[in-house]
């Protein structure tokens, strides 16, 4: 009790100081050891050398946020939403912590002007510089704070006044229904086939699921159920067709191939993407 009093009081006096401030302003509580917060935002274009030949910036304090960062993530979805599968709260957790939401994020809380950085770097073309900053703030707090301040920082600083969670969750994407809309607008037929279910080490199901589209194999994926073995299946063949440009042309000479072809084996061939 005394020990938290002293600890109060040694804060009060250092808030007064302009770099306990302003780290304020971002965190919303005032920094214990600031040397951890000046550290999370030195980008290593502005490393400290030392006397041991290292160089100091923040991506060792980088690399500790973004496990715990992860792991908070993680901590708040599973114990918001007790009904959803694996598959929503992995992808849920993917879109607040994908690099785009935390530059976007630190920006958001003022994080972008604390960041210290050469002037010889473009922070315009380089903006992950600001997101990396985020996760190392996550670093700082951890090793300042520990765990639980982590997680009240990103359920009052961030979730509560920047991230609607349930908008997040609402808007997840259904690469099935995008697949399947896809496919209707290029006028080709989907199908899913169910390949196998099994179950893991922990006895719990596991579904496989191929897909094809107008007779030919694009992929196959599991889950936790058929419809989220389907869901991920959807998924990697929308990958697939965004990032190959003549996914297209490759599948109507295999859909080709296979009209001209008499043997019924080759319905099952694998398109090369």
């Amino acid at each position: 009790m005394i020990k938290n009093i002293l600890l109060k009081i040694r804060l009060f006096s250092k808030a007064r100081k302009e770099p306990y401030f302003l780290f304020y302003k971002v965190l919303g509580f005032y920094p214990h050891k600031i040397e951890y917060y000046q550290l999370a935002v030195r980008h290593k274009s502005v490393s400290i050398p030392t006397e041991n030949g290292c160089n100091l910036s923040n991506e060792r304090l980088e690399f500790l946020g973004d496990a715990v960062l992860n792991s908070v993530v993680t901590d708040i979805l599973y114990c918001r939403y007790e009904n959803q599968r694996e598959g929503f709260l992995t992808n849920t957790r993917s879109k607040i912590v994908k690099r785009d939401s935390l530059n976007q994020l630190a920006i958001e809380i003022g994080l972008d002007k604390l960041v210290k950085v050469t002037k010889y770097v473009n922070t315009h073309t380089n903006n992950n510089i600001y997101g990396n900053a985020l996760e190392a703030l996550m670093g700082a707090i951890y090793l300042d704070y520990g765990y639980k301040q982590c997680k009240k920082f990103v359920e009052q600083r961030l979730f509560r006044s920047l991230v609607d969670l349930d908008k997040v969750a609402e808007n997840e994407v259904n690469f099935k229904s995008k697949l399947i809309e896809w496919c209707q607008k290029n006028r080709l037929e989907p199908e899913f086939v169910l390949v196998s279910e099994t179950l893991n080490n922990s006895n719990k199901h596991v579904f496989r699921s191929r897909l094809m589209i107008q007779g030919q194999m694009i992929c196959e994926a599991s889950g936790a159920s058929k419809k989220e073995s389907q869901q991920n299946a959807s998924h990697i063949a929308f990958e697939i067709i965004q990032s190959n440009k003549n996914f297209m042309e490759e599948l109507k000479l295999a859909i080709a191939q296979t009209i001209k072809s008499s043997d019924p084996d080759s319905l099952s061939s694998e398109v090369t993407v």
